[in-house]
């Protein structure tokens, strides 16, 4: 039995490393990657491709995640949006709670943890 996930996702962070290894990590579990840089770039690349999950970092320049919720919120009060963040004050959860966040995974996260976001089993 072949356990794939056809889940087309999109990644939201400003450090090119953090994109890579969750890309990385995506694609071994058989996704559709779509990266951002910061949160102009997702809600755009949200706009374009509507994809079934995003992973979006909290602290970014230009448009920061919270901001980058919203406006994916206005756009679909569905999309499952899980924030990843190193910076995870309590408030901030609370925050992206509030504004419609899925969920929220701390980094470093693990494979497990990002299987399970992604609705993926071996």
């Amino acid at each position: 039995m072949v356990n794939t996930c056809v889940a087309e996702v999109l990644i939201c962070d400003d450090s090119m490393l953090v994109r890579k290894k969750l890309r990385d990590l995506l694609e071994e579990m058989h996704c559709q990657v779509y990266e951002a840089k910061n949160g102009i770039e997702c809600v755009a690349i949200f706009k374009s491709q509507k994809p079934g999950i995003v992973f979006m970092d909290i602290v970014m320049p230009e448009l920061d995640g919270l901001e980058a919720l919203k406006q994916i919120r206005e756009l679909d009060k569905c999309a499952k949006i899980i924030m990843l963040s190193s910076t995870g004050t309590s408030a901030k959860v609370l925050e992206a709670l509030k504004y419609g966040a899925t969920d929220f995974i701390q980094k470093p996260y693990n494979k497990d943890q990002i299987a399970k976001a992604v609705g993926y089993s071996e």
